[in-house]
């Protein structure tokens, strides 16, 4: 089985699933609101309630993937993104906006970066965290397409007809490159995951890394704090870096460079940090924004470039560290349900990060930075006791 194609498929539809999801808000927010009627804070709950929604889906689709694969879940995943699309496309007031945001949760909860990685475990067990960076580096450009494209429909064909493009694209492109996916596992006598029964057997258990005690709680914490960060800095960093004294020009270029920074992260890890054990790059990650918030506060707005650069380093190696992470802990035996419920929480926070980080700005400005960077800290601490299993792996 060729893993750059099986890389190139689920990498592409995940840049078109994550720009029709959760990078529509970005561009289409302000004109639904204005022409339904409702405040744009309304429309951001409803995308928060998606999120949520999918933070419950979650381990009932990681179990789904598990058990038949990433060829049978995810493209039946474009025809509920379609769907949720087209219900957004024909809302006409704030319950039928609720309704197709919520569908959207569940096509997010089904069809995003969580079950993209189980279906690359179902594949190659013990040996995707190749492939995990891979899909990555290529979805990592999901805004930087996705933005000019909303747009440019917005501006050809209203908010409602870029929707309907956008259900479209699901219904041809991402329907065929998910159909397309391998249905067979390529895995190695010696591989955890080429047992046939979802659960662990001896062999895994006497294979896995000694890990300390209470390790699911302290993995869940962890995710959920640099969730709760990354999601905060994504819809508050153009603001965040004027709250700090960047003029608007300086604040928005220096935003601009959040997707190449991760991109860089990610082709990082496929060279020099690609050998090293994943809790590496789960440290790096949570370690990377505390600097950021130092540079920024302690040198002024003149370090807003490099605070968002560091920032986006730190987003990058987080995300590929959420994947790896799990894997080279616990194993690819149900991978994908394990997955969803280590980051269940981390979804939540994440749909209460722009409010309640919102609301932190609103009272301190920039210095709602401390709680970021205090939450980061923690993340790295609650990661310090997993140190033990790279002398043991």
């Amino acid at each position: 089985m060729n893993t750059l194609r099986t890389v190139c498929l689920i990498g592409s539809s995940q840049t078109l699933s994550w720009a029709s999801s959760y990078y529509l808000p970005a561009v289409l927010a302000t004109p639904i609101a204005a022409d339904l009627g409702i405040t744009e804070p309304y429309f951001f709950l409803c995308f928060s309630a998606s999120l949520i929604i999918a933070a419950l889906v979650g381990p009932r689709a990681g179990r789904w993937i598990d058990q038949v694969g990433g060829s049978v879940v995810l493209p039946i995943t474009n025809l509920i993104f379609a769907s949720g699309l087209i219900m957004l496309a024909f809302a006409n007031g704030p319950l039928s906006l609720l309704l197709a945001w919520l569908v959207l949760g569940i096509a997010m909860g089904y069809g995003l970066y969580d079950t993209a990685f189980a279906a690359l475990v179902y594949l190659y067990g013990m040996h995707a965290r190749k492939a995990i960076t891979g899909i990555t580096l290529i979805a990592g450009f999901a805004s930087t397409v996705g933005w000019p494209l909303s747009s440019l429909m917005l501006d050809t064909y209203g908010w409602r007809g870029a929707v309907i493009a956008w259900a479209l694209l699901h219904l041809s492109l991402g329907l065929l490159l998910n159909r397309l996916i391998p249905k067979l596992r390529v895995l190695g006598p010696e591989d955890p995951g080429s047992a046939p029964a979802p659960t662990l057997g001896h062999n895994d258990l006497e294979n896995r890394p000694a890990l300390p005690r209470f390790a699911g709680a302290l993995l869940i914490f962890s995710f959920a704090a640099t969730g709760f960060v990354s999601s905060a800095m994504a819809a508050h960093l153009p603001s965040l870096l004027q709250a700090a004294g960047a003029s608007l020009a300086l604040a928005i270029s220096a935003s601009t460079l959040i997707g190449p920074a991760q991109v860089g992260a990610r082709l990082f890890q496929l060279t020099a940090l690609g050998q090293a054990h994943p809790l590496w790059s789960a440290w790096l990650s949570t370690l990377t924004h505390p600097l950021a918030v130092l540079l920024l506060l302690g040198g002024g707005p003149g370090w807003a470039i490099a605070f968002t650069i560091c920032h986006g380093l730190g987003t990058g190696t987080q995300t590929i560290a959420r994947g790896a992470l799990p894997l080279a802990l616990f194993g690819a035996a149900t991978y994908g349900e394990r997955l969803a419920k280590l980051l269940a929480l981390s979804r939540f926070t994440q749909a209460l990060a722009p409010w309640l980080f919102g609301l932190a700005m609103d009272h301190w400005k920039a210095s709602a930075l401390w709680m970021s960077l205090t939450l980061s800290i923690a993340a790295f601490i609650a990661l310090l006791p997993f140190r033990s299993v790279i002398s043991r792996s």
